[in-house]
């Protein structure tokens, strides 16, 4: 992969902080995932190896209040997102208008 930094990616990641494929510093950095050839936003948790995602399921929650999630099976291409480093930088520009 091109878009890949010297940052090697795991093959199972999450966001749920509970989950015990949860990495608060690589999440930092922005990771962004290709599903079938489409970028996706709304993934919760991949796995590259076992070839799927899972996205939250509309607006429903569970009873803890998390999102319940749908399991997609596919091609995973997780990378490094370099485009959020770029956003923050100018915040606070206001235009002459």
């Amino acid at each position: 992969m091109a878009e890949e930094t010297s940052t090697e990616l795991p093959d199972r990641l999450s966001l749920d902080p509970r989950s015990p494929y949860f990495d608060a510093d690589l999440l930092k950095q922005g990771i962004g995932i290709k599903f079938n050839g489409q970028e996706k936003t709304n993934v919760q948790e991949y796995c590259i190896s076992e070839g799927w995602i899972k996205v939250p399921a509309g607006r429903s929650r569970d009873r803890y209040g998390n999102p319940m999630t749908i399991t997609l099976k596919g091609k995973v291409e997780p990378y490094v997102d370099d485009t959020a480093d770029e956003a923050d930088g100018d915040d606070g520009v206001a235009s002459d208008g």
